[in-house]
């Protein structure tokens, strides 16, 4: 059986799958979430480029990429989960495409936000030095730098995928980033693990290193005394918020390791990835605007001033 034929019945089972179990239902919630983010992000984006002050500062650039990067993530997400839910086929090719868009612009967030605390990690180490290492121009080519590593191994394995594919405009009754990457022959798959593994296992470990020489170095200054200090409820919360960020990301390494395994049940596959799609890899993007947004005090005030002068100007 041809690759082809066996993409469009397993394309056709999730499709029962999803009808047996109404996981289609999942769309709802998804597009709620996803819509409540999106009407918050443009907000931080606003008042990030409206301001000149903020837009000098690294970490409000670092913010701004990663929600610029979130608002692509859920659009093109929740396009596939609309698609999928309403049985719409869409072709190969587009497929691929979004495919190719969804993995650059996760991992782009990914990155940025491992960024964001080396980042803050320099302010606190290194103060003095801080302007003159990461000054707005070397900020820019940073996350140019980013956007073009994580956009090079996603694209150049879906015009692969579309080379190899004899009719490129074959309509799929599911288009799934799952079901895109596993069916890519077996020495190809192993260089999907060590990009997505080595990509993670990297990220984490920058993170963890740089959070604990930040309690090494603020450690004789107090702030870590008091059980509710701000230093504890910032650093639980941006816990919180890095493990819902990479949480999705480890889910789908998961499935894809066991995509071609007889020992899961089917359904299982299809409940693990809905779910997956529809509610975990969107929490951590409705938590970002608030957590890693509107908690500073400088976004807050510029959105305050910036309603007090359009309820002027109304």
């Amino acid at each position: 059986m041809t690759s082809s034929m066996l993409i469009s019945n397993l394309t056709q089972e999730w499709v029962e799958s999803l009808l047996k179990w109404h996981l289609d239902l999942l769309s709802i919630p998804a597009t709620v979430i996803t819509l409540a983010t999106l009407l918050a992000d443009p907000v931080l984006l606003t008042c990030i480029f409206r301001s000149r002050a903020l837009r000098q500062e690294t970490r409000y650039l670092l913010m701004a990429n990663t929600l610029t990067a979130d608002m692509l993530f859920l659009v093109l997400n929740l396009a596939m989960v609309i698609c999928n839910a309403t049985r719409t086929q869409m072709s190969w090719l587009v497929c691929q495409l979004i495919t190719a868009v969804t993995v650059t612009t996760y991992s782009c967030a990914i990155l940025t936000i491992t960024l964001m605390v080396v980042d803050t990690y320099a302010a606190v180490r290194w103060p003095l030095r801080y302007h003159d290492l990461l000054p707005p121009a070397r900020t820019h080519r940073i996350l140019l730098g980013v956007w073009v590593l994580v956009a090079l191994y996603p694209l150049s394995l879906s015009i692969m995928l579309l080379v190899e594919r004899k009719d490129p405009h074959e309509r799929v009754a599911v288009c799934l980033v799952l079901i895109s990457l596993g069916f890519i022959q077996d020495k190809k798959i192993h260089w999907i693990y060590i990009y997505f593994i080595v990509t993670a296992v990297i990220c984490a470990v920058l993170i963890f290193v740089c959070y604990i020489q930040l309690y090494m170095v603020t450690r004789t200054q107090g702030i870590w005394q008091s059980h509710f200090s701000r230093a504890r409820v910032t650093l639980l919360a941006h816990g919180v918020l890095l493990l819902l960020y990479f949480a999705p990301g480890f889910v789908f390494i998961m499935e894809l390791y066991l995509f071609h395994s007889k020992d899961m049940s089917y359904d299982l596959y299809v409940w693990v990835n809905t779910v997956n799609m529809c509610v975990f890899v969107l929490l951590p993007r409705a938590l970002a605007p608030y957590l890693y947004g509107l908690r500073y005090r400088e976004i807050s005030d510029t959105l305050m001033q910036w309603l007090h002068q359009h309820r002027r100007l109304s």
